[in-house]
């Protein structure tokens, strides 16, 4: 098992798919898109992943070696509302009815495009009830979630995709403090390696890129909980 507790993140993806070498190609095309992905090979794993987060979306396999993958979907959506989107080779219609009948919100045949891929996966997040905002702003700085673009006052501020994460978690909650544990989960997967001066940096370079563009927005540490972003004149920490 993976661990006890259980975390909440923004634009986390469970991918459940047992070919290795397309399960990396997908998961570096989603971290690129801004998702942290957590990758299952099996059901167990998956039902372990479940278990201990909280997902934005599941990008389920079918052809499991320790199980099917609908039923496992099934499973998971008894107690979870996460959108879901079925990858498989089969591309019978009874397949894809059967798929969509079980709770899937989307059907991707393989072999996997993964700029369709990803916009698969935004499309289903812009669904009513989905989780995937348009664009956050605040004092003229603008952050597109979908394109994972920060911008202020229409010049395109250079920032890093886990940079990008942090920020957004800022945004979403302008005005309060924002725990470090809540920042680690919502821009690191469950195996990624995280140093322990990794979110200090992240802060810095974002403090660096809004200060250059001419922005009022500024993030005050809180030291020993966390960082908080609002539109004062003026940062601590």
């Amino acid at each position: 098992m993976i661990g006890q507790g259980r975390y909440s993140r923004r634009m986390r993806l469970l991918l459940v798919e047992d070919h290795a070498s397309l399960a990396d190609a997908m998961s570096r095309a989603l971290q690129r898109a801004g998702f942290a992905v957590d990758h299952a090979a099996n059901v167990e794993a998956a039902q372990d992943f479940a278990a201990v987060a909280d997902y934005d979306l599941i990008l389920m396999d079918l052809g499991l070696p320790d199980g099917d993958g609908l039923d496992l979907l099934g499973e998971i959506r008894r107690d979870h509302d996460w959108p879901a989107i079925i990858l498989t080779a089969r591309d019978a219609l009874p397949d894809r009815l059967a798929g969509l009948d079980g709770g899937a919100d989307d059907y991707i045949v393989k072999p996997v495009d993964m700029l369709e891929l990803v916009a698969r996966c935004r499309a289903v997040m812009r669904r009513p009830g989905g989780r995937l905002g348009t664009v956050l702003e605040t004092a003229g700085l603008t952050l597109d979630t979908t394109q994972r673009r920060v911008a202020h006052a229409g010049r395109t501020i250079a920032l890093g995709r886990r940079d990008i994460g942090v920020l957004e978690q800022l945004m979403r909650r302008k005005g309060q403090v924002v725990p470090r544990a809540v920042l680690e989960d919502a821009v690191y997967a469950l195996d990624d390696a995280v140093t322990p001066n990794a979110l200090e940096a992240a802060v810095s370079r974002i403090r660096k890129g809004l200060s250059e563009a001419g922005c009022a927005a500024n993030i005050h540490t809180v030291r020993g909980v966390g960082w908080l972003l609002d539109d004062t004149a003026d940062a601590s920490g």
